[in-house]
């Protein structure tokens, strides 16, 4: 169908916003996330990796609608390939 499924694709048209790690959706620290998610708490996804937000409200279809928005437009576009 058109739903987007999260679980599928990290990437938001070219952007890594997050992904999930041991069964749970952790996403990017940015500006727009935590002010989303205030209370979310912080993880590390795995060794060595920087911490990233817990996303545990994944039946709220419109929060997570408004946070992937707010992250893509926030993220820095990715970097194109050289041959």
């Amino acid at each position: 169908g058109s739903e987007m499924c999260i679980r599928d694709s990290p990437l938001l048209r070219g952007k890594v916003i997050g992904g999930i790690y041991d069964n749970r959706f952790l996403i990017k620290l940015t500006k727009s996330a935590t002010a989303l998610l205030p209370e979310a708490s912080l993880e590390i996804p795995y060794e060595g990796a920087k911490k990233m937000l817990l996303v545990d409200q994944l039946d709220d279809k419109a929060l997570l609608s408004r946070l992937l928005q707010a992250m893509y437009e926030e993220l820095p576009a990715p970097k194109k390939k050289r041959n």
